[in-house]
């Protein structure tokens, strides 16, 4: 009798627990979880999320250091929000704005280490791979210093439509805004970038495309 009654004291929470996998998010039951002292909680958020948040950093900043510090940084930020969660977004919703931030503020520190027109030189000799790979490299540091210059929510709805690829209702999501506000945030950020550029074309190798 004593372990059927344990049994039973136990089917309560198996059930909730398995209408919050259901009804909600996971990521926010996991978080929620680990707000109450699970560890195995967080471990299994880690696993879930992490990677995506590196692929996130890696491809807004190019580089795989500063991505790995914008993860760990990104991550932390999460943890601190556990004990507060409310559902009000999801838990991928709110990292991935949380994330494309802090890489924006990153690509901001970046603006006065290297002149914006810094591009390597000698650009007509040596191998023609090496001279398209560092054309490339120059090409991206441009953009990013570009957007580094934008408002931050026109810079955030362009490097979440150009960038990452997403389509204006995920960014409206993301941004917790209307469609029509994305549209006329990357619209205005697509025209700030071309302004930027324009005058770079022809060191960054656009000239005769």
């Amino acid at each position: 009798m004593p372990a059927m009654l344990a049994i039973r004291s136990l089917a309560p929470a198996s059930t909730e627990k398995r209408n919050c996998a259901r009804l909600q998010d996971e990521d926010a039951c996991l978080l929620e979880a680990f707000a109450a002292g699970d560890n195995r909680a967080a471990q299994k958020l880690i696993e879930r999320l992490s990677p995506k948040v590196l692929s996130q950093a890696l491809r807004l900043l190019g580089t795989r250091a500063e991505a790995e510090d914008i993860t760990q940084e990104a991550m932390l930020r999460l943890w601190r929000a556990a004990p507060t969660w409310q559902r009000r977004a999801k838990v991928s919703t709110w990292l991935y704005r949380v994330t494309a931030n802090l890489c924006l503020d990153r690509l901001r520190g970046r603006r006065n280490s290297v002149p914006f027109d810094a591009v390597p030189g000698e650009m007509t000799a040596g191998d023609p791979s090496i001279i398209a790979s560092l054309q490339q490299e120059a090409r991206l540091d441009a953009l990013c210093r570009a957007l580094a210059e934008l408002p931050e929510r026109q810079a955030l709805a362009v490097s979440l439509r150009f960038i990452e690829g997403l389509g204006n209702p995920e960014i409206a999501a993301i941004m917790d805004i209307g469609v029509e506000a994305v549209e006329s945030l990357t619209a205005r950020g697509k025209r700030a970038l071309a302004a930027a550029l324009s005058s770079k074309k022809e060191a960054l190798g656009y000239a005769d495309e």
